[in-house]
């Protein structure tokens, strides 16, 4: 067993609270939550509607992978926070299905939450699996 990476990725979003992107363990990779920031402009306002948040929260979970030499393929499990769930739960799911195929989509969790940071309706984080 090998002691953890803790991983801080160019180019993805700023962190909103001291963490790493990701931290990785004897292959298996923890992805901090993402929001719906611009990584080009933190201070940025976030995008309107649950799909286009949704959108950037893929977007930029996509970037932390991408730094960590992994994708979309490796993961096995997410977790969703929705602000809005009842508003929001079914739109969120067509957009996030959007990037698995019907055949590889990750065991998930999604929960109602009262807050998120920076304002957000949504966040997500993963677990993958480097094979």
């Amino acid at each position: 067993m090998s002691g953890p990476i803790f991983h801080m990725v160019a180019g993805a979003p700023r962190p909103v609270a001291p963490f790493s992107h990701a931290v990785e363990v004897d292959g298996w990779v923890l992805v901090t939550g993402q929001m719906p920031t611009d990584p080009d402009a933190a201070d940025a306002p976030l995008p309107e509607g649950i799909e286009a948040q949704t959108r950037r929260v893929m977007d930029n979970l996509v970037i932390v992978l991408g730094g960590v030499g992994l994708g979309l393929e490796h993961v096995v499990q997410a977790r969703v926070y929705l602000t809005h769930f009842e508003d929001d739960y079914a739109a969120m799911n067509a957009t996030y299905a959007s990037y698995f195929p019907p055949d590889r989509r990750p065991a998930r969790t999604c929960v109602g939450v009262t807050a998120l940071a920076v304002g957000a309706r949504v966040e997500i984080d993963l677990v993958a699996r480097r094979s």
